[in-house]
């Protein structure tokens, strides 16, 4: 499975380590990915996605049903 939120399509970056002596090695910049369980209460079910914590945080406190309002198109399972 690949590393992209469902919601805002966040996904893994690349850049460089770069050493005292300024030698460059390309390396990753995983996102904070976590599968979560959401109930929606208007269509009474529960829907599992793949969410970064920054938008965890934004469901919190908006709703999920708020979010997946905003961000129909980027959902197309639901």
């Amino acid at each position: 499975m690949s590393k992209i939120c469902q919601i805002s399509g966040k996904r893994v970056m690349f850049g460089n380590n770069v050493s005292k002596a300024i030698n460059k090695t390309r390396r990753r910049f995983d996102i904070n990915l976590v599968k979560k369980r959401f109930f929606i209460p208007e269509q009474n079910k529960w829907v599992t996605l793949k969410v970064t914590t920054s938008v965890l945080k934004t469901i919190n406190k908006k709703g999920i049903s708020e979010v997946l309002r905003k961000n129909k198109s980027l959902i197309k399972d639901l």
